[in-house]
């Protein structure tokens, strides 16, 4: 550090930069594929029916965060041409263009990004209710203010970075600690792998190992979360080997965390959750080289000097809640969702349940032929083994690990099964195969099953990868009549 200048996190910036925007990137995609068969015009939850009920009362408009569509009329049109420009200004950041001009290029490059994106996600209902679409926006907005590639990135900026990831590391491990007695007994892992949202090709793999691998594994996420994040703001103290070489702390911070991300990439799928933490911690890591860099431009300290002033009093509520006893999980406490409250998965489930969609074109449903509905993501198959889709968000497949776990069905869930009933098109592509081939079905229906890892003699003898029992039918059969 050199007072305003973090003269040795060059490389640190470059990989925030590039990295964040690399996954606007990807939501970006994420949105154009989905976004209209979930939320457009004919879409489960129609988004222009969510606007014109807010457009009918001013203290509604206070309730949702800042939209361009509150300006202009939502259409599925306007809103691909939303996504292909955050696609368009996001690949340009990647490659690197904005941040060869000034400073302010790059800024107004992250900002649109980040305005754009909170215009899809404000309207984006339960689909969008993910705490890392916060966590995106949030980075995007820290990223307009590293500067451009000629200069050092400021110091006040990579501490908010350091910020944002004590935030987010701690933050999930007090959720963890006043949360399910799981993690305080070290048996939360025993479960988590096999009931987590969206199994990855490897989740069976870490659920049949032993119990006490299963406790060495909590404990070393508590490690990760509650102890190592407060290391990450001394990047510039130093430990000396006996040889002389120095070691820095923050550095071995955020080494750790990110060993700890990517054991979870490569054990399940939580969309760019574990890849934005992976990016965000290398703003720890600093490497001694101001060769070739200009002195910060006197009206870039004073921009960041505000955006540090800002955020000085939009953490109050965020810090405030890491202690409070009844701690919030991924919520913001502004419009603009800047230094939000983050934390996940503070009770873990001890039994996987899934609801498998059946349908078939038989006249009598009591005496027909009933075919699944195979998702993307989500189990059903019993020989499938769990595809990696992160960082790419499957939101309808997310979302129907959810239904087991609420009271009663939600409403998406009613007009799903009518697209089902249509032979929708742009619903059926959400979809990894539609048993129908396009055609229309009598009826379909909701059926729980409880799902359980295969053991490893099973799959040898069967070639099985999840074994299930049925439970019961959870709704239908239902026709369009």
């Amino acid at each position: 550090m050199d007072g305003f200048a973090a003269v040795d996190f060059f490389i640190a910036r470059e990989v925030l930069q590039r990295g964040i925007a690399a996954l606007y990137l990807v939501a970006f995609v994420s949105s154009l594929n989905q976004f209209r068969p979930l939320l457009g015009e004919r879409g489960l939850l129609p988004a222009p029916q969510l606007l014109e009920w807010v457009a009918a009362s001013a203290s509604r408009k206070r309730m949702l965060h800042p939209t361009l569509f509150t300006r202009i009329r939502y259409s599925d049109r306007r809103l691909a041409a939303l996504c292909w420009g955050g696609i368009v200004v996001s690949a340009s950041l990647v490659a690197g263009i904005p941040q060869q001009g000034p400073s302010w290029v790059p800024m107004l490059a992250f900002l649109v990004l980040w305005s754009g994106y909170m215009s899809i996600t404000s309207i984006g209902q339960t689909f969008y209710s993910f705490g890392w679409e916060m966590l995106l926006l949030e980075a995007g907005f820290l990223a307009a203010f590293l500067g451009s590639a000629h200069e050092p990135p400021p110091t006040v900026v990579m501490v908010l970075f350091w910020w944002l990831v004590f935030r987010l590391e701690f933050g999930a491990g007090m959720i963890k600690i006043r949360g399910g007695s799981e993690w305080r007994d070290l048996t939360a892992l025993t479960y988590h792998h096999e009931t987590q949202p969206m199994p990855g090709p490897l989740s069976r793999q870490a659920h049949l190992m032993p119990r006490w691998f299963h406790k060495g594994e909590v404990l070393g996420n508590h490690f990760a979360q509650l102890v190592v994040p407060f290391f990450l703001f001394a990047p510039i103290l130093s430990l000396v080997l006996p040889d002389g070489v120095p070691i820095l702390i923050g550095a071995v911070a955020a080494a750790i965390v990110i060993a700890t991300q990517f054991w979870l990439v490569a054990t399940g799928n939580f969309a760019w959750l574990n890849w934005a933490t992976i990016v965000l911690a290398f703003s720890a890591i600093g490497v001694p080289d101001a060769a070739g860099q200009e002195a910060i431009p006197l009206y870039w300290i004073v921009v960041t000097s505000a955006v540090g002033i800002l955020y000085i009093v939009l953490s109050w509520p965020a810090l405030r809640n890491l202690f409070a006893r009844r701690q919030l999980m991924n919520a913001s406490f502004n419009r603009c969702q800047l230094a939000n409250a983050y934390g996940a998965f503070g009770t873990v489930t001890k039994e996987r349940f899934e609801i498998v969609v059946e349908g078939t074109l038989d006249a009598d449903p009591e005496a027909g032929e009933w075919r699944e509905y195979a998702f993307k993501g989500k189990p059903g198959a019993l020989r499938r083994v769990p595809r990696q889709f992160a960082p790419y968000h499957l939101r309808l497949d997310w979302l129907m690990w959810f239904l087991p776990l609420g009271r009663s069905l939600d409403e998406w869930f009613t007009a799903f099964l009518v697209r089902l009933l249509e032979a929708d098109a742009p619903t059926l592509r959400l979809l990894a195969d539609d048993p129908f081939a396009g055609e229309r079905p009598r009826w379909v229906r909701a059926v729980s099953y409880r799902y359980r890892f295969a053991s490893r003699e099973l799959q040898r003898s069967q070639g099985a990868v999840w074994v299930r029992d049925r439970r019961r039918a959870v709704m239908g059969p239902m026709s369009l009549r």
